[in-house]
């Protein structure tokens, strides 16, 4: 008799931070913004009728598709709305890739049917291609973590690129991401722009001159709102298009009237973000100019996050002695990087303390 377990799809999956229940801990392991969110936020929650839980959202967030549309300068049909940047990213692989993984189906997963993506990038990407059954391969980064344009310059059935990158927290200029899409203009060119408000040059702009563009970014960085999971994607009308029939054959509700309402009101209040982004950009180059005088090499942030390597400490010895003080960083288990520890930029009074025990440790 056939056995059922042959029938189930095995799949290694992403592995996210650390989520600490203790009290009294300093969490700077997964790049959330340690401000809250914007004030129209709660006054939207506080508003929501009981009576409104009680019918199906929006389909395709209208509102909060217009919101972005107007604070971006793009149409409506140019916004894809879905559960958090890694929802938007999934369909995005699922959507834009699809001949990738048909010619591998196909027993013609060569070179040129292969998406790219970095070496050292966002762990997700890799998992959601094998998920999907698409080939890959994975251009190393140089020795200072930064993309070789010219390993992109070559036949490919797709192109992602988070940018700035993590964990690395390097972005490369525009000038360099658009050269990359200049040079594949039968490829969808996918970038992952998370953390670009922190400092970031953003190539959105690039949509309205590039159809195979698609720019993705995210409310749960820079607009403190990861536990209400609301990510966006921005391209041209037909890729939309394209994602938003995948989706709705999948999921026609993705997204809950909390998020949307809550979510328009994080886009209003563009006074708060610009105020809140700017908070973390100084504690970070503060924090930066303090973790070198430790004796770490800190590569150039533009995110909401620090990556860093000490001289003396092992990554992986720090990343446990501050866990025992209620201190929780990010380390990585991988090749390149096992030596280096990921630290979110929190509050000045988080960092002070943070910075307190570190002396410490690393004395």
């Amino acid at each position: 008799m056939k056995d059922w377990k042959t029938n189930l799809r095995m799949a290694t999956p992403y592995v996210p931070g650390e989520q600490p229940t203790e009290a009294d801990i300093i969490k700077l392991n997964t790049n959330e913004n340690p401000y809250p969110p914007a004030p129209g936020v709660a006054d939207a929650l506080a508003e929501l009728l009981t009576e409104q839980l009680r019918l199906y959202p929006e389909p395709d967030a209208g509102r909060l598709a217009s919101a972005l549309a107007k604070r971006y300068g793009v149409a409506k049909e140019q916004i894809f709305i879905g559960t958090g940047s890694d929802d938007v990213l999934g369909m995005a692989f699922l959507t834009c890739f699809a001949g990738a993984a048909h010619a591998k189906q196909l027993g013609q997963a060569v070179e040129e049917h292969m998406v790219l993506f970095p070496d050292i990038t966002y762990s997700f990407y890799p998992v959601w291609a094998e998920l999907f059954g698409i080939p890959y391969r994975r251009p190393a980064l140089d020795e200072g973590f930064r993309i070789r344009k010219e390993d992109y310059f070559v036949p490919n059935g797709g192109i992602v690129l988070a940018n700035p990158n993590a964990p690395t927290s390097i972005a490369e200029d525009a000038a360099v991401i658009e050269d990359i899409i200049r040079h594949n203009p039968e490829s969808v060119v996918i970038v992952d722009e998370a953390y670009v408000d922190f400092g970031a040059e953003s190539v959105l702009p690039l949509v309205e001159k590039y159809e195979n563009l698609l720019v993705v970014q995210t409310f749960s960085k820079s607009r403190s709102m990861a536990g209400m999971r609301i990510g966006f994607a921005v391209g041209s009308r037909t890729l939309i298009a394209a994602m938003q029939a995948v989706r709705n054959s999948y999921n026609s509700y993705p997204m809950s009237l909390p998020a949307i309402l809550c979510g328009v009101a994080a886009v209003e209040d563009e006074a708060y973000f610009a105020q809140t982004t700017a908070a973390i950009i100084k504690t970070r180059e503060a924090s930066a100019v303090r973790l070198k005088q430790l004796g770490f090499t800190v590569l150039p942030s533009k995110t909401n996050f620090l990556f860093v390597s000490h001289k003396a400490v092992l990554a992986e010895e720090l990343f446990e002695r501050l866990r025992e003080k209620h201190i929780y960083v990010r380390y990585f288990r991988q090749e390149r990087i096992q030596n280096y520890l990921r630290i979110t930029v929190g509050t000045d009074a988080q960092m002070e303390h943070f910075f307190e025990v570190l002396t410490t440790l690393v004395s």
